[in-house]
C-alpha cells in the first residue's frame, strides 16, 4: 500500500484516543462518513471491541476492511480499514475516569499510526481526542502531543499548533508557558520565524499568498508606548523585516479587536503572541468546528480542537464536525503536498 489509494485519495492513519471519553463514537462516525470516504482513506488503528462499543453508542454501522500491521500492503483500499491490536479489553475502561490503561492504548494507537506515516504507508496523521492526564500515566515525559511526536520520530525541527477554522486560522509565537514568561520570550526573529512557518503552513493548505493580522501583547497594542514597548521594540520591527521579504502581513493591532478585523478585511490568519490570545477567540468563534494541526512536520498532523469530554461518553450525542474537518483538512494538506512534490 503506498501513501494513496484507489481514487488517487490521500491515505490518513487514525488513531483512536482516549476510551473512556467520547473517541471511540468519533472514530466510528469518521469512518461512516460518505464526504471522509470520498477525501481520504483512513487506516485507523486501536481495538475493535472499543470502536464497536463507540459504534454502538452512535448507532452506526461499521464496514470496514480488517488487517494486521503485517498485511496492510495488500488491504483493499475501497473500504476503510481497521487495523485491530486487541490492546485493551472493555471491561477495563471506565467511561470519564483517566487512567494508566486508556493512556496506553491512545499512546500505542497514536505511535503506530505516526509510525505508519513515517514509513510513508499513510500521507497524514489525525487522531481523535486524548486526555493528557491518562496520557501521563503511560508516557511520564508526556508534555504534550509535539513532544510526544519529535520522541517517537526523532523529529529536532520546528512544530507548532494551529488552530483552525473554515474562515481563519490562529498561530501563536509563545504557546505552553507561565504567562509570566510570555514578554521575556519574544524576539523578532522569534516571529519572524513563526510567521513564515504560519505563510507555509497556509500554502500547504491551499491558500496562495496568504494575508496574516499580527496581535499586538499590552492593551491598545502599547499605545504608542504607554502601556510597553514590546509592539514597538519587537513586535513592529518583526512585522517590517516580513514584509520587506514579501510577506502579506500587517499590525500588531490590538489583540481584543485583531480577531474581528481579520474577519472584516479577509486575513487567513492571526499571530498571536500567547496560548489564550488566540485560544478563547477561536473557540468562541466556533467550538465544534475548530482543528488542531501540527505544522512543521514532514505530513499534516490535525486533531479536533475539544477535548475527551467525559461527560458526554457513551451517551450518543458527541458532535463529530470538528473531527469531520481535521480528517478533511489533513486530506486536504496531504494531497497538495503530494501535487507539489510530482510537479517538483
Amino acid at each position: 500500500m503506498t501513501a494513496e489509494a484507489k481514487g488517487g485519495r490521500p491515505v490518513i492513519a487514525l488513531a483512536m484516543g482516549d476510551p473512556a471519553g467520547i473517541s471511540p463514537e468519533l472514530t466510528a462516525h469518521l469512518l461512516a462518513l460518505g464526504d471522509v470516504r470520498e477525501a481520504a482513506h483512513i487506516i485507523a488503528v486501536g481495538d475493535r471491541r472499543i470502536l464497536n462499543q463507540g459504534a454502538k453508542a452512535a448507532g452506526i454501522a461499521l464496514d470496514l476492511e480488517e488487517s494486521s500491521l503485517e498485511t496492510l500492503d495488500k488491504a483493499d483500499t475501497s473500504r476503510h480499514v481497521f487495523v485491530d491490536l486487541a490492546h485493551l479489553d472493555p471491561a477495563d475502561v471506565i467511561n470519564g475516569e483517566a487512567t494508566l490503561a486508556g493512556g496506553a492504548f491512545a499512546t500505542r494507537n497514536f505511535r503506530i499510526a505516526l509510525e505508519l506515516a513515517h514509513a510513508g504507508k499513510a500521507s497524514a496523521v489525525c487522531f481523535t481526542p486524548f486526555n493528557k492526564q491518562a496520557m501521563r500515566y503511560a508516557y511520564p515525559g508526556y508534555d504534550d502531543e509535539i513532544r510526544f511526536v519529535a520522541d517517537v520520530l526523532s523529529f529536532s525541527g520546528k512544530v507548532r499548533e494551529f488552530n483552525v477554522l473554515e474562515k481563519i486560522w490562529n498561530a501563536r509565537v509563545t504557546s505552553h508557558i507561565p504567562l509570566s514568561q510570555v514578554a521575556s520570550s519574544l524576539t523578532v526573529d522569534g516571529i519572524l520565524s513563526e510567521l513564515e512557518l504560519t505563510r507555509n503552513c497556509l500554502k500547504d493548505a491551499g491558500y496562495n499568498e496568504p494575508k496574516i493580522a499580527v496581535a499586538g501583547l499590552n492593551p491598545h497594542a502599547g499605545d504608542g508606548g504607554s502601556f510597553g514597548m514590546e509592539e514597538i521594540e519587537i513586535i513592529e520591527p518583526a512585522v517590517e523585516q516580513a514584509k520587506a521579504l514579501g510577506f502579506n502581513v500587517e499590525g500588531p493591532f490590538p489583540a481584543d479587536t485583531v480577531f474581528v478585523r481579520a474577519l472584516k478585511e479577509g486575513f487567513n490568519a492571526v499571530l498571536t503572541m500567547y496560548h489564550d490570545q488566540g485560544q478563547i477567540a477561536m473557540k468562541l468563534l466556533g467550538f465544534d468546528k475548530g482543528v488542531t494541526m501540527m505544522g512543521g512536520l514532514p505530513f499534516p498532523l490535525c486533531t479536533p480542537a475539544h477535548g475527551t469530554a467525559y461527560d458526554i461518553a457513551g451517551k450518543g450525542i458527541a458532535d463529530v464536525g470538528a473531527s469531520r474537518e481535521a480528517i478533511l483538512l489533513a486530506a486536504r494538506m496531504a494531497k497538495k503536498k503530494a501535487a507539489l512534490s510530482a510537479a517538483a
